[in-house]
């Protein structure tokens, strides 16, 4: 199995960077092996609730400059799933498409508007979150 390239982002500002094979939206819990660990480390066990998002990049380094983030979609481009514009209880907007937001689950994922970003996928923990609107 290929990991996946994650940041977590915690509620309480934390951030840890590396990789996962078990993540699924469903399970409350989650293994994060990091990405400056040593090689054969025990990877440490991550609670989806204490969580704001979890961020499945393309590059842990991130662009080789910074990346200043589109709020917006490219005109003309046609989008996959609903638009959606989800405000984090901190202040952090995040604006992008979804395919299967439930207001019942713990979580959704979205895909960001800005195709230039170096996230591919966000899974949104929805406690984290003060309010998802469709735009």
């Amino acid at each position: 199995m290929v990991p996946n390239k994650i940041v977590a982002h915690y509620q309480d500002g934390r951030i840890l960077k590396g990789y996962t094979v078990d993540f699924l939206p469903t399970k409350i819990n989650f293994h994060l092996t990091p990405a400056d660990a040593p090689q054969q480390s025990k990877p440490l066990e991550v609670w989806v609730a204490q969580l704001k998002a979890l961020f499945f990049v393309k590059s842990l380094a991130g662009g080789p400059q910074p990346h200043q983030r589109r709020q917006e979609f490219e005109p003309g481009k046609p989008v996959v799933g609903r638009k959606v514009r989800v405000a984090f209880k901190d202040g952090e907007i995040l604006v992008g498409t979804t395919q299967g937001y439930d207001a019942s689950r713990p979580g959704f994922f979205i895909f960001p508007a800005d195709t230039g970003s170096n996230n591919e996928r966000i899974f949104v923990v929805r406690g984290a979150t003060q309010q998802v609107s469709f735009i």
